[in-house]
């Protein structure tokens, strides 16, 4: 979905302003290379938040998810601090327990071993349980054994990314190692190491990726995903582990996906286009930079002022610049749900702003205001056939990004909901306002580009 992992995670810099880089010797056999589709399926194995959600009615399913954006924003929060990487060791990545998430399967090593690991755009590192284990959570398949693979190699403590003052990773007895804490006290430790990746392309070809960076985790504690599928993270932000980064080179720095409409709160499968697979865009197709930032690797975008319902706001051109200590801005994450505004926005309360006028648009239209316990701010009664929702414009630098209102709202039977959250450090545009847009996160550009799209089509 971009419910994901708290997936969904999104938001891709481009590679040529990450600070560490490193040259890698990675190849890619197969009759198309400069393209990949991964499809990724909403986990519902036993061990999964969607195996239990099923059997919520759509107002505890509702509650659930406001609950899953509240603390992915909060995870986010962690990220945002400026010292969150201030020992190699102890990187944190915003996971959400009991989110919604999506997964993709593909194989590893000369044994071509079946990984199903879950999508995150917010965390960098692909890793996966490893044998032999210190202490492995339990999952359904069998744990990935690297004494079985021929390809299977230690990234040596020489390398970049565990040498050096910008290293993400720490050499322990001649030995490159990670450790990922997670919010919540969970945490994934374990050797970097690199193996051959092989994704099917189609019922004819299956697409190697050679030499790729991953984790072999053989400690594990208080992971979320036991009992289910899923043995690791498949991480897309545009840190120089992550996919992205890695497979730069042969997917021309693209990414792109396209969220189908949620079906009663519960998300299709995604399609992520890497590439040339990246379906073309039309004439009409906006884009701004995404900027980079010294505190984190979010998708950061330069917000200048917002509008409801066709009126803009003219909030000053400070509110949503970064604040001392790292809070404020706007970023795109398609693991965050819903859509945060921030109310602590320098020189006025964005969100409080954003409110008033939602509240004066549906209050001259007659409905009646209802209050609700779910954490919305503003919901109303539904009446007859009522379907003049306002729309929500992110006047972005270059480009204006329109929701129409009928992805601006949350309904339930007899009521709606604005689908507006506070934000506490920053504004998030999450995936409830990305449903029907094609965004493709362009390295090359250093730029995100949307528009509007059936994304049935794709799904």
């Amino acid at each position: 979905m971009s419910l994901s992992l708290g997936f969904i995670s999104s938001k891709m810099l481009f590679f040529l302003c990450v600070t560490l880089s490193f040259q890698h010797h990675f190849t890619f056999s197969a009759s198309n290379p400069t393209g990949l589709t991964l499809r990724a399926n909403v986990d519902d194995s036993p061990g999964s938040p969607m195996y239990h959600i099923r059997n919520l009615n759509i107002a505890e399913r509702i509650e659930r998810l406001i609950n899953v954006s509240n603390a992915r924003a909060n995870y986010l929060h962690l990220m945002s601090s400026p010292d969150w990487r201030v020992l190699p060791d102890n990187i944190r990545i915003p996971i959400v327990r009991e989110s919604l998430w999506y997964a993709v399967k593909f194989t590893i090593g000369s044994q071509r071993h079946e990984l199903e690991l879950l999508l995150d755009t917010a965390s960098g590192l692909i890793w996966t349980q490893c044998q032999p284990c210190i202490q492995c959570f339990p999952q359904v398949p069998p744990v990935y054994d690297s004494r079985a693979s021929t390809t299977y190699a230690r990234l040596p403590c020489s390398h970049p990314l565990c040498h050096g003052e910008q290293r993400h990773f720490s050499c322990v007895n001649n030995v490159c190692v990670y450790r990922y804490g997670y919010a919540g006290g969970a945490s994934s430790r374990g050797i970097a190491s690199t193996e051959d990746f092989h994704f099917f392309i189609d019922q004819s070809h299956i697409g190697t990726y050679e030499n790729v960076i991953f984790g072999c985790s053989n400690d594990n504690r208080d992971i979320f995903f036991r009992n289910s599928a899923i043995s690791g993270i498949f991480g897309l932000n545009f840190s120089p582990e992550s996919m992205m980064q890695q497979f730069s080179s042969t997917i021309h720095s693209r990414f792109s996906y396209c969220l189908v409409p949620f079906t009663e709160v519960v998300p299709e499968s995604l399609a992520l286009n890497f590439g040339s697979d990246i379906p073309e865009l039309p004439p009409n197709a906006e884009s701004t930079l995404i900027l980079q930032s010294s505190n984190n690797y979010h998708y950061n975008l330069e917000l200048l002022d917002i509008s409801v319902g066709g009126h803009r706001l003219g909030l000053p051109p400070s509110a949503f610049e970064v604040r001392a200590g790292g809070e404020g801005g706007c970023f795109i994450d398609s693991g965050t749900l819903f859509t945060h505004i921030d109310a602590n926005t320098i020189g006025v309360n964005a969100y409080e702003r954003v409110i008033q006028v939602f509240r004066a648009y549906y209050g001259s239209r007659g409905l009646r205001s209802i209050r609700t316990a779910r954490g919305f701010e503003l919901c109303y009664e539904r009446t007859g056939n009522f379907n003049d929702h306002a729309s929500l414009t992110f006047h972005f630098n270059g480009a204006d990004y329109t929701v129409p209102g009928q992805y601006m709202i949350l309904f339930n039977q007899d009521i709606f909901c604005v689908a507006i959250m506070k934000g506490t450090f920053a504004t998030i545009l999450g995936a409830w306002s990305q449903q029907n847009k094609r965004i493709v996160y362009d390295g090359i550009f250093g730029e995100l580009q949307f528009a509007d799209e059936n994304c049935a089509n794709h799904g």
